[in-house]
């Protein structure tokens, strides 16, 4: 199947939604589902590539929203760096350390306006020392953090903005290394960091137990801290797999900085979790996470590359989308069903890749679903298959893709001659005669005779006047189609066009000649009977050898249980290369005179049964040429040269030539 390229814009509320219908998504994948036979594997690939609807709208297919997700996490990279990580907490730190200052400074100045000495001696000697633990304070960020930490504020409003700076920090740093758990951080009191303590201790317990084989009770872990974690995970593996990846983030996020910029978060972290406890839990958990998922990135870094500062404020929103772009990946690249697509957030979709995918995805999560209710396919132990309708829907396809090409080219124009006598009306009529069948026209026939007559009442017939209803000679015919499906058939790109001929004399025969008979055997070293209805799941033989004495063979036993007229209809791109010998396949190459003596032999015994054979070549080897002469003389049967382009027309011409004999009446 050709490759498809399609442009896609952002969805503005000006263009056309998209419009599927089942015959349309069926369509789509005809061509797909009849060279490989598997729909499975067809509604897959659909999934991947997209679709134009009924409209011509693009429907963006997976593959290439994941394109986006990679371009969209390629920009965020490539327009970021971590050398400034720090910056804006260090800027923060020096504000409150200046309004201190200016508060020692005012308090001071409080003091001496007061002209209480006493009171004066103690603030002044207060603000010196104050003055002097400022003067001293570490110039790294974390020691800086530590130093404040154990300062006792003279100015109240400094103080509370650096107890507000710790807070919020503390759930920043938190955020960072669990952004599954954001709405559970937004609480970092005394109370709640406990609690948070406790989860940790009881998380690690339960991952110890599933490593020793016991059952964790998840359930009453939930019920305990479900607050922390917002996305409701179903199991256990649920959540921890949603954790690890948080932690493999926050872990490629340390991979990226330079040493000096991972000993500052790793200070600043021992100074913020002030509990020795609390620290350990997370390292532990870290721990046991990167056993329990060493698949996970732990030990891959982030391409920062960029010149826009990233701020420690905005490492956890930053993680927590680069999350969402990684787990939104994860899941369309393991998407084989249209199902699956139920589990995609889509307003995440649309905030991450745009509102037309976020369109596309609530269309290919329907395919599915508008096929079943067509009645086109059911899903069957997970797997999805063809219905009796589905297979006749791609039938009258692909009889309707040949008559359309007939159309277009004139292939295959011949003229038939039409009148004749028999059972069915051609809606033409003609003077009786004698031998006629007395199916009479009659108002023709009293047309006939107000002519001679006159007008006027009543209205006296004679022999004359009498005008009968054409009619067409039917025959019942019964048909076998030999189709090739040895290896070569695809590896020339004819088996597609092969089976798609296959698939529209089966629809042409079942919808136009009810009573006829259709029979099919695929043949490659071996053949074998097919039926009809399995048809679209017919693929090719993955070995050699073209072993048309036994496909014979078994459409002559086929036929002979058949009445009327009988013919084989053989569709082959080589000569005969394999024969069946006490029960077993023999394959040779070039053919051995044994292989074609044994062909030749089923031929006879086709002739003699009254079995036409016509034959439809896709190669001009001189050996299937040679072949080919030798069987027309044998059989007087008629033989074809053509290519895969117009090989259905030559069959559904010949065929309809075949069927629909008619004499002159």
């Amino acid at each position: 199947m050709a490759r498809q390229s399609f442009g896609y814009s952002r969805w503005d509320g000006t263009q056309t939604g998209f419009d599927l219908d089942a015959d349309s998504v069926l369509s789509e994948m005809a061509d797909d589902l009849l060279y490989h036979g598997d729909l499975n594997a067809a509604m897959r690939r659909l999934l991947q590539q997209g679709m134009r609807d009924q409209n011509g709208d693009e429907l963006m297919g997976m593959k290439e929203m994941l394109e986006r997700l990679r371009e969209r996490r390629r920009e965020e990279l490539e327009r970021r760096d971590l050398g400034g990580v720090y910056d804006d907490i260090a800027e923060q730190l020096s504000a409150i350390l200046d309004q201190e200052r200016e508060g020692i400074q005012r308090r001071v100045s409080e003091a001496r306006d007061s002209q209480d000495v006493r009171r004066r001696e103690i603030v002044e000697d207060l603000a010196q020392q104050r003055g002097l633990e400022l003067d001293m304070m570490p110039p790294d960020l974390a020691g800086k953090v530590q130093a404040m930490q154990q300062y006792d504020f003279m100015d109240d409003d400094a103080r509370h903005r650096f107890e507000e700076l710790m807070d919020e920090l503390r759930q920043q740093l938190l955020q960072s290394h669990f952004n599954q758990m954001s709405e559970g951080m937004r609480d970092v009191s005394p109370e709640q960091m406990a609690r948070m303590k406790d989860m940790l201790a009881e998380l690690n317990t339960m991952l110890e137990q599933r490593e020793r084989g016991e059952e964790p009770d998840f359930a009453g872990f939930m019920e305990r801290f479900g607050d922390f974690f917002p996305g409701n995970p179903k199991n256990l593996d649920e959540l921890l797999e949603q954790m690890a990846r948080s932690m493999a983030a926050m872990q490629q996020m340390l991979n990226s900085m330079t040493p000096e910029q991972r000993a500052q978060l790793q200070q600043l972290s021992t100074a913020l979790l002030d509990d020795l406890d609390l620290r350990w839990q997370v390292d532990e958990l870290s721990r046991n996470l990167q056993r329990a998922f060493p698949d996970m990135p732990w030990d891959k870094s982030m391409q920062f590359s960029g010149d826009e500062p990233v701020q420690f404020s905005q490492m956890a929103g930053l993680l927590d989308m680069l999350g969402d772009l990684d787990q939104l990946e994860n899941m369309l690249r393991n998407t084989t069903q249209p199902g699956q697509l139920a589990e995609v957030d889509i307003d995440q979709a649309r905030d991450l890749l745009g509102e037309d995918a976020a369109r596309s995805l609530e269309q290919l999560k329907e395919l599915a679903r508008l096929l079943e209710e067509a009645g086109l396919v059911d899903q069957r132990e997970g797997r999805y298959e063809l219905t009796p309708r589905g297979v006749r829907a791609l039938g009258q396809k692909a009889l309707g893709d040949l008559y359309r090409k007939m159309l277009q080219d004139k292939a295959g124009r011949h003229e038939v001659e039409r009148i004749g006598t028999g059972h069915e009306r051609a809606h033409e009529h003609k003077p009786y005669e004698f031998g006629d069948p007395f199916h009479l026209n009659v108002e023709q026939t009293v047309r006939n005779a107000i002519w001679r007559q006159g007008s006027g009442t009543p209205v006296h017939l004679s022999p004359e006047d009498f005008e009968v209803e054409r009619t067409e000679l039917l025959t019942r015919s019964a048909t076998v189609l030999l189709l090739d499906v040895s290896l070569s058939m695809p590896m020339r790109d004819n088996f597609l066009p092969a089976k798609k001929v296959a698939m529209a004399l089966h629809a042409l025969i079942t919808s136009q000649f009810p009573r006829d008979y259709f029979g099919l055997v695929a043949f490659g070293r071996v053949a074998r009977e097919v039926k009809p209805e399995k048809l679209p799941e017919l693929s090719w033989d993955f070995e050699w050898g073209t072993n048309m004495q036994h496909a014979m063979l078994l459409a002559r036993t086929q036929l002979e249980r058949q009445s009327g007229t009988r013919q084989i209809i053989m569709v082959t791109d080589g000569e005969p290369t394999a024969h069946i010998e006490h029960g077993e396949a023999i394959f040779s190459y070039p053919p051995s005179a044994m292989t074609i003596e044994q062909t030749l032999r089923e031929v006879k015994r086709c002739t003699k049964a009254g079995i036409r054979i016509n034959t439809f070549m896709l190669d001009e080897s001189p050996y299937l040429q040679d072949f080919v002469q030798r069987m027309m003389q044998m059989n007087r049967g008629r033989a074809f040269f053509t290519s895969p382009e117009n090989l259905g027309d030559y069959v559904l011409v010949d065929f309809l030539e075949h069927r629909r004999l008619r004499r002159t009446g």
